[in-house]
């Protein structure tokens, strides 16, 4: 499939012929496409937010024309995407209680913290095995309503969980099954609800509601595990459950409570064979989609293994207690969500913010392999969480601004796969390193094999766009000193892109 032109035109780019094509090309976007209108009945909305079929009228296939956002919360301005802000801050926190309260469960059933890793790679093996599957229902099938059904699924999966441990019938195996289960309803729920953000607030604010959402999900996971921690200490696991079952009436409220003629629906795809091979050709002829996916699997796969880390960390290498070991995870939170908000104040994602975020990501994990102390190495987990969800958020609404809507599910589908289906294989790699030769040599190659990647990644994709480097002494007003150009105006897709 040959992508429109003009797929890419928003993300900017530093070479001069084609800033001097741009004010063409939108002067005839303008021309074409309807004056913006104010969203009906809508009368606390951002006046300018255009209509849907108007700004589906006015942006490019891939839904890439946007501009910059017009301030860290710019997103919240849309009263869709608002409901569904809210849902998530009350789910993610659920869903946080949860992860902490089914480890205690399973620790406390079985004594064993093999029994914990078990019910980890329980809950993330369907994602590997059938993460592509998933995209593709995401395509097929209209996104809020299917959302709809996985988050209601979700919600009676912790129900069912919480009954069982509150009444003392549970067991680890049944914890396993839970644990299958809900992995079994990630691979669909994923993948759609991340497509579906386009579908409430446009190409425009793509980008801050990604950065939105992962500072909502950084928010969840300072506040989740403290107040699990009280509940379990106080009235047990079960009720820990019971509370996350109750957090997804917020989102299916929200989901609810939309209002459709506000939403920018992608038409589902009619169900054919080859699907899936369509979709992972479609990646395979787009070095601007291909590459960074690639990127996203080694971070995903090595870069991202802190649960195993962090424990070897504070008990073996600073002799640590508890509370010491869940601040260097509160650290990390920290600065994933300061990476998180920094990123919703930027503009238009490039491949080259996420190469290089990757590099800081796996540089800093290096060092931070030969921190000294307990509280330099907090300093630098810091660190690592600002550039690891910089990575996160970018490599997310560039490919989303990079692909046709019809596919964009199945591109997230393979996003997802790639950057959280690898947790059954980097984990036990990474914990055998650790466990065989100390902390400080598995987190030392977990930030070689990231930082490594990265590098190659920017090589291939600099020589795949033809970039050089461009030094003006006199750059002029706005102007770079040095800057990545194309050599040719040929391949300027994949090098706008960068």
């Amino acid at each position: 499939m040959t992508p429109p032109a003009g797929a890419n035109a928003a993300i900017r780019t530093d070479d001069s012929t084609t800033e001097q094509a741009a004010p063409v090309v939108a002067a005839t976007a303008e021309s074409q496409a309807p004056a913006p209108v104010g969203l009906p009945g809508n009368s606390d909305d951002d006046p300018c937010e255009r209509t849907a079929a108007t700004e589906t009228a006015a942006s490019s296939p891939t839904g890439a024309s946007f501009t910059r956002p017009r301030g860290m919360f710019s997103s919240l301005r849309v009263r869709n995407y608002r409901y569904f802000f809210v849902g998530q801050v009350i789910s993610n926190t659920g869903t946080w209680m949860q992860r902490i309260a089914q480890d205690w469960l399973v620790l406390s059933l079985t004594g064993s913290p093999l029994a914990v890793g078990i019910t980890t790679a329980m809950q993330f093996l369907p994602m590997l095995l059938l993460g592509l599957f998933g995209g593709v229902l995401a395509d097929r099938m209209p996104k809020r309503r299917l959302l709809i059904v996985t988050q209601g699924a979700m919600g009676l999966l912790a129900a069912g969980l919480a009954v069982l441990t509150v009444t003392g019938a549970v067991t680890a195996g049944l914890v396993y099954l839970f644990a299958l289960l809900l992995g079994l309803v990630t691979v669909v729920d994923t993948p759609t609800r991340q497509a579906f953000v386009s579908e409430m607030v446009g190409p425009k604010d793509l980008s801050n509601a990604v950065s939105l959402n992962a500072a909502n999900f950084q928010t969840a996971r300072l506040v989740g595990p403290a107040v699990a921690g009280l509940l379990i200490a106080a009235v047990g696991s079960g009720w820990a459950f019971a509370v996350n079952a109750f957090s997804f009436v917020a989102v299916i409220g929200g989901l609810l409570a939309m209002r459709t003629s506000e939403l920018r629906p992608t038409e589902p795809i009619a169900r054919e064979k080859g699907q899936l091979r369509e979709g992972l050709r479609y990646v395979k002829e787009r070095p601007e989609l291909f590459w960074p996916l690639v990127l996203a699997g080694f971070i995903g796969t090595f870069g991202f293994n802190f649960p195993t880390l962090l424990s070897g960390f504070a008990y073996d290498t600073f002799k640590v207690g508890a509370g010491q070991y869940g601040l260097l995870n509160t650290a990390m939170a920290v600065g994933s969500l300061a990476g998180a908000l920094l990123a919703a104040r930027r503009g238009a994602p490039r491949l080259r913010r996420l190469v290089l975020a990757a590099l800081a990501f796996g540089t800093l994990e290096v060092l931070a392999a030969f921190a000294p102390g307990y509280w330099s190495f907090a300093v630098l987990l810091t660190l690592i969480g600002v550039f690891g969800l910089t990575f996160n958020t970018s490599v997310n609404s560039a490919i989303q601004l990079a692909t046709e809507p019809a596919m964009r599910g199945r591109v997230m589908g393979l996003l997802v796969l790639v950057f959280t289906g690898g947790t059954p294989i980097g984990a036990p790699l990474v914990g055998w390193v650790t466990a065989s030769y100390g902390p400080r040599l598995g987190l030392l190659a977990c930030g070689a094999v990231s930082a490594l990647a990265a590098g190659v990644v920017a090589l291939v994709l600099a020589r795949a766009a033809d970039l050089r480097v461009r030094v003006d002494l006199h750059p002029g007003h706005g102007g770079r000193v040095v800057a990545v150009v194309p050599r040719m105006v040929t391949k300027e897709r994949l090098a706008t892109a960068c």
